[in-house]
């Protein structure tokens, strides 16, 4: 694989994790206004849920992708 390559799976890997982070850094501010719509008040706990769960995947995809550039040479 060509150097040039490795660095743009290392630098993807590196923008999964910080929209993971991102992702539970706002849920907390969004929340308040995704309860107030009346259609969703009532499955909340699924949508906290499916946020966390997206949240863990972008980070969990990123740290994968990282770890794999290493191993493969870097």
């Amino acid at each position: 694989m060509t150097k040039n390559k490795s660095v743009k799976k290392l630098i993807w890997g590196i923008v999964l994790i910080l929209a993971g982070i991102g992702v539970f850094y706002r849920i907390p501010q969004v929340m308040p206004q995704i309860e107030k719509i009346r259609q969703f008040s009532s499955g909340i706990f699924f949508i906290k849920f499916c946020f966390y769960l997206i949240g863990i995947l972008l980070i969990g995809g990123g740290l994968k992708r990282i770890y794999n550039s290493y191993r493969n040479g870097g």
